[in-house]
């Protein structure tokens, strides 16, 4: 490589990059990169940055919030639990050419002693089942724990990479216009009763009475709600639409068979968008306009998703997409044509159908996860709740409506079932909840002395890439050998994996990068820095 060449991280189609630092193999050298920036131009930066999501010019690499350094545990990981770092936060920012002081903060992250799989499996009611990949591997680590059938605790590597999950639907939503709302959970039994929902869900509705007598449900989703809301709405005009209002929510389910940990679960989190149109050709473009937001959002993630053909089930309307992502556990069967782009779940085919009804050729069949659903409402809720606006003739007219589903929790477990190993997560790039991970030497070893130099590497990188501060984690459990810090980082899966070794203590001295998605590995080096 030379030196004018970059490393670049493609998962999630973004780049790290970073002055100062020379990457080198053997004889050869190049920079090192660690800026987030999408090839979109779209910039991707740290959680907690402040300009998350915002627009920049393509390609430029920005200036990252706090640091993370790990506090020494007391024991050695037990057999089938993996005890993440401990964390101490650090911030180190420059203001008016001086770096302010630090400020330390204990933050250990909470990762509870993990069942064994016969009582998670008892947990969901089935046992003697196999669990999938995504679940084995989220218990394994402590990314989840079960709290009751179909239920779990998200714990904080979960929340982290949860959180940026929604970041990205946000800007894919607001970006086609998407206004963000938030609808209680508890929904009167009336709405429901009014669109004969109520019966029609049957048993997957959960259902409670207040002390007065009332009733209500959880909503597992809230077109009856949306309507109502956009119906109370009397001055609403031809100008102000297309209305596309949306929500990131827990919803809820009473699954027959909760399983897969989070891939079928009975509470679970999703973003549902309702869209309110003046024609049916405008809703149209509406939906047009949604599904292709939805291809981006998963482009972005690196999911290679397909869009079906799919039944419009109990929400109903006319036309209806499912985003399946093919995975040996899915539970859905789809159609595929080899000869065209048709694609359909096979509960929209007759079962004899064979032939692609688009050009005759012979179909295949794959399994696949559902991880976003979209329907075509037309007026069969608006005319309900007599949601109406005025057109441009000054009268009345029923809102052409839409309904978009992308299940949040589902895409999250689904990545990491499609993207990991047997016996190590792997992240789309922007969800990884650290993006590198630094291992110092060891106390007491022979290179012990380059972990001042660690430190050292991880403030210049914090401080010249401010995309990465808050996404650096410094595992200083020392007393632990680099050999088993590596394992526990290759896991976990960070993105990047910094070790100081034996080549720390070279002139100048060398640190092992491995980029955990390709395998690659690779030297860095000093150049031109000043303590």
């Amino acid at each position: 490589m030379t030196g004018c060449s970059s490393l670049r991280y493609t998962a999630g189609s973004h780049c790290l990059s970073t002055p100062c630092w020379r990457i080198s193999s053997k004889k050869s050298c190049c920079r090192l990169c660690f800026g987030c920036v999408p090839c979109d131009g779209r910039v991707e930066n740290g959680l907690e940055g402040s300009g998350y999501g915002s627009w920049g010019p393509r390609h430029q690499c920005l200036p990252v919030l706090g640091c993370h350094h790990g506090r020494a545990a007391d024991k050695m990981p037990s057999a089938g639990h993996l005890q993440a770092p401990a964390l101490r936060v650090r911030s180190s920012q420059v203001s008016a050419g001086r770096p302010r002081e630090r400020e330390a903060l204990a933050a250990v992250p909470f990762q509870p002693q993990n069942l064994r799989e016969d009582q998670v499996l008892s947990l969901e009611g089935r046992p003697g089942d196999l669990t999938c990949k995504s679940q084995r591997l989220m218990l394994q680590v402590g990314l989840i724990h079960p709290a009751s059938p179909g239920c779990y605790h998200l714990l904080p590597y979960t929340v982290r990479a949860m959180e940026k999950l929604v970041r990205v639907v946000d800007q894919e939503m607001q970006a086609i216009g998407g206004q963000k709302v938030n609808m209680p959970s508890l929904s009167p039994a009336e709405l429901w009763r009014a669109t004969s929902r109520w019966d029609s869900m049957g048993k997957e509705l959960l259902r409670l009475r207040d002390r007065h007598g009332k009733e209500y449900c959880l909503g597992p989703t809230h077109e009856e709600a949306i309507t109502a809301l956009v119906a109370s709405q009397k001055t609403l005009s031809y100008k102000q639409l297309p209305v596309l209002l949306y929500q990131v929510t827990r919803k809820f389910r009473d699954e027959p068979r909760p399983r897969f940990g989070l891939l079928r679960g009975r509470e679970f989190y999703m973003k549902d968008m309702y869209t309110f149109d003046s024609s049916p050709e405008a809703a149209r473009r509406t939906y047009s306009l949604v599904c292709d937001a939805y291809g981006s959002l998963f482009d972005r993630l690196g999911l290679q998703c397909l869009q079906v053909q799919a039944d419009v089930g109990s929400i109903g309307g006319t036309m209806s997409h499912e985003f399946q992502l093919p995975v040996d556990v899915g539970e859905d069967r789809l159609a595929l044509c080899p000869r065209c782009s048709f694609s359909a779940n096979v509960e929209t085919l007759d079962l004899a159908q064979t032939n692609c009804p688009a050009c005759q050729g012979p179909l295949t069949e794959t399994k696949g996860i559902e991880v976003g659903h979209t329907f075509y409402l037309g007026t069969k809720y608006s005319s309900i709740f007599n949601a109406q606006f005025t057109n441009v003739h000054g009268k009345a007219s029923l809102a052409e409506m839409g309904c978009y589903g992308l299940g949040v929790t589902r895409i999250l477990a689904a990545a990491i079932e499609v993207l990991s190993a047997e016996d190590c997560i792997r992240w789309p790039g922007l969800l990884a909840p650290y993006q590198v991970c630094l291992i110092p030497p060891k106390k007491g070893s022979k290179e012990e002395a380059a972990g001042e130099l660690t430190g050292h590497l991880y403030d210049h990188i914090t401080e010249a890439v401010p995309q990465l501060r808050g996404e650096v984690l410094l595992d200083d459990r020392t007393h632990l050998t680099i050999g088993n810090r590596l394992k526990d980082a290759d896991k976990l899966g960070y993105p990047f994996v910094i070790i100081a070794g034996k080549r720390a203590l070279d002139e100048p001295a060398h640190f092992e990068v491995r980029c955990q998605n390709t395998g690659e590995v690779v030297f860095l080096t000093r150049e031109s820095w000043n303590y």
